[in-house]
């Protein structure tokens, strides 16, 4: 069994916040994956499903984020899970937005959510890093977490939260290079190699400095043959031009 924690605040006012992105994180996969009903439990909101054969409890705490750990803790003891089986979504101002990253144990690194945790079940726990920027300065850290993503943000939001629902099942296995995997694929898809792309470089390669011009062709297609080489000697050259 695993238990998937996302951080965030109670209530419509926070609902949009960046320091909600955990909240969002976890209602995703409950409707993709056709999770239970959100019921009341643990001081939090809990569903419950299955993913690859493998039990999950979804846990949002409704505590406020500065006392999560206390819901962390209820759920698991209850369940009578190990931080091992416990993986927490949250808001990480040390990446850029849209980034991901997996981390097993570690510091809080000063996140309340985090530090809640740790006083109750201790740091041996998985995180799920979501980027969402950092304003520039630590005294604009409070209110800038407690603003609600802007509209500009919409587009790469959806894509992040649709690739952690894509790999939730390969998190819920153990597997963090898979879900990795499927969350670049929403958020960074490859690129065809044919269309627009494919031209441009083609252009490139044939107008970047230095590159050797390529032929004209004559009619028949074929490119031009060379000049044959003057095998006359000087004398007959001189000869000839008066001719």
């Amino acid at each position: 069994m695993k238990l998937f924690v996302g951080l965030g605040n109670p209530g419509a006012k926070y609902a949009g916040n960046r320091h909600n992105i955990g909240f969002m994180a976890l209602d995703q996969i409950a409707s993709d994956h056709g999770f239970s009903p959100w019921k009341s439990k643990f001081q939090a909101q809990m569903s419950e499903g299955t993913l690859t054969g493998e039990k999950v409890i979804l846990l949002k705490p409704q505590t406020f984020m500065n006392n999560s750990g206390q819901s962390v803790g209820e759920a698991l003891r209850f369940f009578k899970l190990t931080p091992a089986d416990v993986v927490v979504f949250h808001d990480e101002l040390d990446l850029a937005p849209g980034k991901c990253r997996v981390k097993q144990g570690g510091g809080h690194a000063g996140h309340n959510g985090l530090r809640s945790i740790h006083a109750h079940i201790g740091a041996d726990y998985a995180r799920v890093r979501l980027g969402v920027g950092h304003p520039g300065h630590k005294d604009a850290v409070a209110g800038y977490v407690l603003r609600d993503f802007p509209k500009a943000d919409q587009g790469w939001l959806d894509d992040l939260l649709r690739g952690l629902s894509d790999g939730a099942q390969s998190l819920a296995t153990g597997d963090s290079g898979r879900f990795m995997n499927a969350v670049a694929l929403r958020v960074a898809p490859p690129r065809s190699s044919t269309g627009e792309g494919a031209g441009a470089r083609k252009k490139t390669q044939q107008e970047r400095p230095g590159a050797s011009p390529v032929p004209a062709k004559g009619a028949s297609g074929d490119a031009p043959a060379s000049a044959p080489d003057d095998a006359r000697s000087p004398m007959q050259k001189l000869i000839d031009k008066f001719k």
